[in-house]
């Protein structure tokens, strides 16, 4: 397996958090911060930053993403948002699964996977979140969880459409707990993810696409888990929301690869 064929991405998940004027105020804090990162630098905000964080990001070789979008592109669908209206105004990733989603709102490995396929024909890149509760990782039923969210989400996603995905597996009893899993238990889960996108496609796939660990990493874990074979970068939350913490990830990142 040949790691220098992906390229580490950082990428941070606001959630509900920072009004427009705060975004701008990070990113331009972040910009001579990360410029030249080896890495992918990534924010998703929420819709109402979106139009100031493309704004300040221009001309940085920092990326913007959305938090969700919905399976269809247009219709009566109070309060959300679409893949095609992401992509007109040059928004380039989506998060799709994440945890809280599915907890919070009902999304299924179904309508995942549905939003999936709307997102990849408005060519945005996805990342698409995996990962088990606390009960299933105590029962020991981590793998059987993660193996299903993988195969819905990528259901009938056709082989050339792949260099658009990013896995992110957060082991959902690790997100703003505190908790954080172990170096080994990151790369125990990434490495199957890993295996299984192998078995649903080829090698060539799997050995290309990044997977990312979405698990209160910060700057004091990161340098442990991003030495893990199969973990690629990070999907990151708290640590995030403030400019040297998610600088210091940027950096970390940029010097493990």
């Amino acid at each position: 397996m040949n790691r220098s064929l992906r390229r580490p991405i950082i990428a941070g998940n606001w959630k509900m958090n920072k009004n427009p004027e705060e975004t701008k105020q990070f990113i331009e804090a972040i910009k001579p911060k990360v410029e030249g990162a080896n890495c992918e630098v990534v924010i998703c905000a929420p819709y109402i930053n979106i139009d100031a964080a493309l704004r300040q990001a221009e001309g940085s070789n920092i990326k913007i993403g959305a938090e969700n979008c919905h399976w269809e592109e247009n219709g009566a669908f109070t309060g959300e948002i679409s893949a095609k209206t992401l992509n007109d105004i040059n928004v380039e990733y989506v998060i799709l699964g994440h945890s809280e989603r599915r907890l919070y709102f009902g999304e299924t490995d179904v309508s995942v996977g549905q939003r999936v396929h709307t997102a990849l024909h408005n060519n945005l890149k996805i990342i698409l979140c995996v990962g088990e509760q606390l009960q299933g990782r105590e029962h020991g039923i981590t793998e059987e969880i993660v193996r299903i969210q993988l195969k819905e989400g990528l259901l009938n996603v056709p082989r050339e459409f792949m260099k658009q995905i990013i896995i992110a597996y957060e082991p959902v009893w690790a997100i703003g707990t505190g908790k954080t899993a172990t170096s080994n238990q990151a790369q125990e889960v990434c490495k199957m993810i890993r295996e299984t996108i192998k078995e649903l496609y080829d090698e060539d796939i799997s050995n290309h696409i990044a997977i990312l660990y979405g698990g209160s990493m910060n700057a004091k874990n990161a340098d442990e888990l991003l030495s893990m074979p199969d973990v690629d970068g990070g999907l990151i939350g708290g640590a995030a929301l403030d400019p040297k913490s998610f600088a210091a990830l940027v950096n970390i990142a940029s010097n493990k690869f």
